[in-house]
């Protein structure tokens, strides 16, 4: 057994044998991961946003031609950034503008517009892994009036501090091999109605890309005071995820409520993971796991992905200051309104940089989720029996089983199986199942719960 599984092994081992109750967490940690988390530079991401607020505004419909302000201006320059960031990946980044005509709307598009997505993809490593890792955040920023293309709206928060994060992961993780692929987008058009990713995800599906998890990067650099309440919070960040899947079949919805799966779609076992991982590798930092699709009402670039049958979550800052959303800038009795760099927590926004890098590196380095995941039902018994089969791709080392009660938001233990199946002291009944695959240093696919076996 490779040594630094062993540590793992043995971590889950002593767990296990703690009462049910207790949550598990593993204090293990890839060094490699580590390293990347310590290269993050709160500094590169200040100076991401302070480029991004100088060209004036990115409105959707702002200026393309001048090289100093506007939407044209700003997207060039971050695929500049992307290609310098290039030159250290032997090749594997190959960085492009996604572009696509927008016809009015009537509502927020006024004219005929040519879109761009901005987009660095890190080919992975092996040819027999087809899987996709996206990350994400939207270029474009607005003020009070949405159709307001000439006003200074610096939109550092919302959402400067999403693109500064991309990059800042393109950046350092272009020096890295990971046997899958990883994209990191910039969207366009997100305040006038989604537009980057909708073109994006409806590509993906189109042409059936393999995508494994999305991660939204939407308001993510302010740690407060958040307005009316005047709350700071440098600890905690928000990951949304949906419920019942916005995108199912008429069979997948049947197996949903037979099973009452509600709390488990791919979307909800993606922010589980994030949580897990984050919380293991990045000190004074908490998931704050939202079960919700997005804030109430509200949608953001995870929401095209979620309604093409993609898993995909947002992260968001724990408590959004509305006098720094959508404003013009200005000062009125005595208050301070507009999205201006002065409100960033660059340390804050480094953690949840580092929260996103988690997350992809281990589910880029991990191989692929087990297949045809089964719990056996033909007999009434007060043991659970799980059967799986091995994913396509890397073979896994072997498996965890997790477990968690009904009532728990996340998974409290985890059983290391090297076979592709196993027959647990736990029943059915009172208990919730999932399996990951693993490799030899502990890297962990996402969860895939079990479906009924009738045979």
């Amino acid at each position: 057994m490779n040594f630094s599984f062993r540590k793992i092994f043995l971590t889950f081992f002593y767990i296990s044998i703690l009462p049910f109750y207790c949550q598990t967490n593993s204090f293990v940690r890839d060094e490699n991961i580590s390293q990347m988390i310590n290269e993050i530079s709160a500094g590169s991401l200040k100076y991401n946003i302070e480029k991004l607020v100088g060209f004036k505004t990115r409105h959707t419909l702002s200026n393309t031609t001048s090289d100093t302000e506007g939407i044209g201006a700003a997207r060039r320059w971050v695929k500049s950034e992307f290609e310098k960031y290039g030159q250290a990946s032997d090749g594997r980044l190959f960085v492009y503008f996604d572009s696509f005509w927008v016809e009015p709307d009537n509502r927020r598009i006024s004219r005929r517009v040519e879109l761009k997505n901005i987009i660095a993809e890190l080919k992975g490593t092996d040819p027999n892994d087809d899987r996709i890792f996206i990350v994400g955040g939207h270029i474009d920023s607005r003020v009070n009036d949405v159709m307001d293309s000439t006003s200074f709206a610096p939109g550092a928060d919302d959402d400067a501090s999403g693109v500064a994060l991309v990059m800042e992961l393109a950046r350092l993780m272009s020096k890295r091999k990971f046997p899958a692929t990883i994209m990191f987008v910039v969207f366009s058009g997100e305040e006038q109605g989604l537009y980057g990713s909708k073109h994006l995800a409806e590509k993906a599906r189109e042409n059936k890309w393999n995508i494994a998890a999305m991660l939204n990067n939407d308001i993510v650099g302010s740690s407060g005071p958040s307005g009316d309440t005047f709350l700071r919070n440098n600890i905690d960040v928000r990951v949304f995820s949906e419920g019942i899947p916005s995108f199912e079949t008429d069979s997948e919805a049947r197996v949903r409520k037979l099973i009452e799966s509600e709390n488990d779609s791919k979307s909800r076992q993606l922010a589980r993971y994030i949580k897990e991982t984050a919380e293991r590798y990045i000190d004074q930092l908490r998931i704050n796991l939202i079960y919700r699709k997005d804030r109430f009402l509200r949608g953001g670039d995870h929401t095209p992905f979620n309604m093409n049958g993609f898993a995909a979550v947002r992260f968001c800052e724990m408590n959004e200051n509305y006098d720094h959303q959508h404003q013009n800038v200005r000062s009125e009795n005595g208050r301070q309104y507009g999205d201006l760099i002065n409100f960033i927590d660059f340390d804050y926004l480094r953690k949840i940089t580092a929260a996103n890098l988690t997350a992809l590196a281990n589910l880029a380095l991990a191989p692929d989720s087990p297949k045809n995941v089964g719990i056996e039902v033909k007999e009434l018994t007060n043991s659970t029996t799980l059967k799986w089969e091995k994913p396509n791709g890397k073979a896994p080392y072997g498996y965890f089983v997790l477990i968690r009660n009904s009532s728990s938001p996340t998974w409290e233990k985890k059983i290391f199986v090297k076979g592709d199946n196993v027959t647990i002291p736990y029943s059915k009944d009172n208990f919730l199942f999932a399996v990951q695959s693993v490799d030899e240093t502990g890297h962990e696919s996402l969860p895939v719960i079990p479906l009924p076996i009738f045979r």
